[in-house]
């Protein structure tokens, strides 16, 4: 497609009129306040304190800054799609928000012909919006906003998808994953991968031209990796059970991100031919332990065990940049441009698994209410990581033939990874050296995108 062709004069602003139109129809026929939340329900007895409003909103900003400011940063790391990873980021997930409230509460929070909505349903969208993000990853720099808009997550699949995968996990397999591992993790990257699988690009498969980074992008990135590793704790626990094992919750991630932090720089320096830290390293594969510990967060797991978790869910994640991303790239057509299989889908399998394993050790002498054996749950544990898996990768598939449509106005293989298609670029802009000019597709480290996880370790 040409430059002209992806053009979002009319377009966008058709699609995001009509979209909003929609929402409003759709927030006046069925959303209304929640019983913390309506005034006719409370009374002069009721302690201010006592309202959901001041366990909920910490937890809520917490996730605000991670879903606007660290993912966007961190999607920020091309020299020249800068804007897009952080813009087209903030416009992703103000819409996917707005949609998942509706989708989740029918799902969760539907009684009376109404979805009752409180700070809870907004908790549980941005769960849902950093679903969308992380697929987003798959692809990035490869699609319009447009696409991303209509297709790609929010309207026709990823969050609707997302809420019958939660529904039938949480409802009728009723598993333990506290901090999202399988729903929100696995099931993000299966996903995005089903999607690029079906936009496989093999011009892009020796890289790009604008594929680098720079100086400041990278600085830019690593912010919003700093972003995402303080405020993770909150996430892994924002829905948890009050108490004690909200306290494990939060003593638990922070302990796997700092066993993976500690890893991620020596395996840098060690499979680094030139012993030194890779930006791209740091700026992902830090995050490992997040994620590793997220399904048995919860749990009498010991602080040990979170912090082998950690280091171990970080070796898998370099393991994986260095070997598997090559290998999906070149032999099974899986262009995954921002790693989001190592960093969410192999730390989200090892959490599943150690999950198993702590279950089998604890529900013998906790004789669990739903009158399980450890063996029978962990059959369910497996179901759940199974039927996830399945409904993402098809779903994202699905989705991915849809972005094929051509009046989604999908940017060609030369305008990929290009600000300038979509955006009025300062003058500096066409200052900025492009790969060849650096030389960067051969020796300068990339960031977690397909020409970066062939070069990096070289």
């Amino acid at each position: 497609m040409t430059k002209n062709s992806a053009n979002l004069r009319v377009r966008l602003p058709a699609l995001i009129f009509a979209l909003e139109v929609m929402i409003i129809v759709l927030y006046a026929v069925f959303v209304t306040y929640d019983d913390h939340t309506n005034a006719l329900l409370q009374t002069n007895m009721t302690k201010p304190m006592e309202n959901a409003v001041y366990q909920d909103y910490p937890f809520f900003a917490d996730i605000q800054m991670m879903i606007f400011i660290g993912f966007g940063c961190l999607l920020s790391f091309f020299q020249r799609y800068g804007f897009g990873g952080m813009v087209f980021n903030f416009l992703t997930a103000t819409f996917a928000i707005q949609w998942a409230i509706l989708i989740q509460g029918f799902f969760h929070f539907y009684y009376d012909g109404k979805i009752h909505l409180g700070v809870i349903n907004l908790i549980n969208a941005e769960f849902a919006c950093a679903v969308v993000l992380i697929s987003f990853g798959a692809v990035l720099g490869k699609t319009s906003p447009v696409q991303l808009l209509v297709s790609l997550f929010e309207i026709l699949f990823e969050v609707p998808v997302f809420g019958v995968a939660e529904w039938i996990v949480v409802k009728y397999l009723k598993i333990n994953d506290a901090g999202g591992s399988i729903l929100i993790h696995v099931f993000a990257c299966y996903f995005g991968l089903g999607v690029t699988f079906i936009l496989y690009r093999p011009s892009l498969n020796d890289g790009h031209s604008k594929e680098c980074t720079s100086y400041q992008s990278d600085m830019l990135s690593v912010l919003g990796t700093l972003f995402l590793w303080v405020f993770w704790p909150s996430f892994n626990c924002a829905l948890t059970l009050r108490g004690d094992d909200q306290h494990r919750a939060i003593l638990h991630t922070f302990i796997g991100l700092s066993a993976s932090t500690l890893t991620a720089f020596a395996l840098s320096a060690m499979l680094n031919k030139n012993g030194k830290l890779s930006m791209a390293d740091v700026q992902n594969v830090t995050l490992a332990g997040g994620v590793t510990v997220g399904a048995s967060v919860d749990m009498m797991i010991t602080p040990a065990a979170a912090y082998a978790l950690g280091m171990l869910g970080c070796t898998a994640c370099m393991l994986g940049y260095k070997y598997l991303s090559p290998f999906l790239a070149r032999r099974l057509r899986v262009q995954d441009q921002c790693g989001i299989h190592n960093l969410h889908g192999l730390t989200g399998l090892i959490s599943t698994v150690a999950a198993i394993c702590e279950l089998q050790e604890l529900i013998p002498g906790l004789k669990a209410g739903l009158g399980r054996t450890a063996k029978e749950q962990a059959l369910y544990q497996l179901a759940a990581l199974g039927s996830t898996i399945a409904l993402a990768a098809v779903g994202g598939m699905l989705t991915g033939l849809l972005l094929k449509l051509p009046y989604l106005a999908s940017p060609s293989d030369e305008f990929c990874f290009d600000d300038e298609l979509f955006f009025n670029v300062p003058a500096d802009y066409n200052q900025a050296p492009v790969a060849q000019d650096l030389g960067c597709t051969e020796t300068q480290d990339k960031h977690v995108n397909i020409s970066h996880v062939m070069v990096q370790h070289e």
